[in-house]
């Protein structure tokens, strides 16, 4: 089934490439650094990079931003909140929080790509309050319980 996405291009952003697919079966859309002029992230230093657009979805969407491998792996730059939600009410600029994890100053152009975006299914979910819960084997071990490997 296919979905449609609405996009908007915002105003001075008319020379920022619009979120695209690099390859056929690619799943995520590549972002695109809608900067007024280049940014340079000191390891360690955080910064909400715009898009340049907005975006309306269907309610059954959710938009989720995620890192680059390339910048990842040669740079160490990724997105702080990853996978970040953009929920199908949210009609502002999409941004990125990006991080510089590496260990050299990395700098950011406009129309650079920086991140990808990838639409997921949102299922209705209904929560129910109930008293007590069924077991499982597991039951509330987490975080580590079932050992090192």
């Amino acid at each position: 089934m296919l979905h449609k996405v609405q996009i908007q291009r915002l105003p001075g952003n008319e020379d920022i490439k619009l979120p695209q697919k690099m390859s056929e079966l690619a799943s995520g859309f590549d972002l695109y650094a809608a900067l007024p002029e280049q940014v340079v992230l000191a390891p360690g230093q955080r910064a909400l990079i715009p898009t340049g657009f907005a975006m309306a979805m269907p309610a059954q969407l959710e938009a989720q931003i995620r890192p680059r491998s390339g910048l990842a792996l040669k740079h160490g730059i990724t997105c702080l909140n990853s996978p970040g939600t953009i929920d199908a009410d949210y009609r502002g600029e999409v941004k990125v929080l990006l991080i510089n994890l590496g260990q050299e100053p990395f700098t950011i152009q406009r129309n650079e790509r920086i991140a990808q975006m990838v639409f997921q299914l949102v299922p209705a979910v209904l929560l129910e309050e109930v008293s007590e819960l069924s077991e499982t084997e597991r039951g509330a071990g987490g975080f580590g319980h079932t050992g090192r490997t």
